[in-house]
């Protein structure tokens, strides 16, 4: 599967493998092309914001890339955080419900740490970039394998927590106006024997939190679920293309293979397979110390063997492109351009 005309590309693979690079330097390759394109990390090292020379800070959700080509560059640098404020701005039902969402302490917990919300917010900005500006093409960085699968689970897991008995049972009245909790309070002296026990051992102000978090939450609900489903269905589009980073090596094939299959299991589009800095194996007129020779020719030839292995068992279902170790590590818009060129000779745009 081609990833020319695709509007969206998600890069995914391996921590280490260099997909930050690759995403950035489809992005660079598709500006200069002539597309419009937006490259979004998720990355929470924001490695993508050095390569393309971003200055880091500043409030904006995207920001232009000097990139002198025909095309519009933006890369797109996600704040857990700011995302989910402004998801509270936008579709709360009215300043008073938006007030105590923001206000909430386990809302602030929420928003800032708790596991899983960077997904989640992934989820959204991907969904309010691709509504923004339709004809846009977005190039989507990921974080490794495991993150990655995360990130592509979140909308089921979304709606699944939003369909489940769990939500109902949250978002029953569990305290009355004085804060204490209701199904206790009809229970006397025994009530709040009970009430004591859950204090010492949950704490209740934690409780009453939660419980005012979801009861403010509530009206937004819906619409969390819908777009959810909208995203789940865009990730699995037929303008949706996946682009496999590996490194090289006999070891890496194994890895690689796996979440083929898993990206395949799960109905995503999988298009190009990237093995990224091969050790070109040295000249006939290289110059360097013998042993130093050997080794240089030890690594091109296992990196070689690691690529012809992994091309027989992709046996055609999908393009192998390789990148060669370059000298330095591609660190500016000059040596993303070269990268977007050994890309685009082997049909990876």
């Amino acid at each position: 599967m081609s990833t020319a005309g695709r509007r969206l590309v998600i890069v995914v693979g391996s921590g280490g493998v260099g997909k930050t690079t690759i995403a950035a330097a489809m992005g660079v390759g598709s500006a200069l092309r002539g597309e419009d394109t937006l490259v979004m990390t998720f990355d929470p090292s924001l490695r993508l914001r050095d390569a393309l020379g971003v200055a880091p800070g500043g409030e904006a959700d995207e920001v232009e890339v000097a990139l002198e080509a025909p095309g519009r560059l933006q890369a797109g640098l996600l704040d857990a955080r700011r995302t989910f404020d402004a998801l509270v701005h936008r579709h709360a039902p009215d300043p008073a419900s938006r007030d105590r969402i923001l206000a909430n302490r386990f809302y602030d917990h929420l928003a800032g740490s708790l596991a899983g919300v960077l997904e989640y917010m992934a989820v959204e900005r991907l969904y309010e970039a691709s509504r923004e500006a339709p004809d846009r093409r977005i190039v989507l960085d990921t974080p490794p394998t495991r993150q990655a699968l995360d990130f592509l689970g979140a909308p089921e897991r979304i709606v699944a927590f939003l369909d489940s008995g769990a939500l109902k049972i949250a978002l029953k009245p569990w305290f009355d106006t004085d804060g204490h909790l209701r199904p206790t309070a009809r229970l006397g002296a025994l009530g709040r024997s009970a009430e004591a026990f859950l204090d010492r051992m949950v704490g209740l102000d934690l409780l009453r939190d939660m419980a005012e978090f979801f009861q403010a939450f509530g009206p937004l609900f819906d619409g969390f679920r819908e777009r959810a489903l909208e995203v789940r269905e865009l990730l699995r589009s037929p303008d949706t293309v996946f682009v496999l980073v590996s490194g090289p090596g006999p070891e890496r094939v194994a890895d690689t293979l796996f979440f083929a299959r898993k990206l395949a299991e799960e109905g995503y589009h999988l298009g190009p397979v990237v093995v990224n800095r091969l050790h070109p194996e040295p000249g006939p007129h290289a110059q360097a110390p013998p042993e130093v020779l050997r080794l240089l020719s030890w690594l091109g030839e296992r990196d070689r063997r690691g690529a012809e292995e992994l091309r027989g068992l992709l046996a055609g279902s999908h393009p192998l492109a390789t990148i060669p170790l370059l000298p330095g590590e591609p660190a500016d818009l000059e040596g993303l351009r070269d990268v977007a060129g050994l890309l685009r000779e082997q049909g990876v745009e």
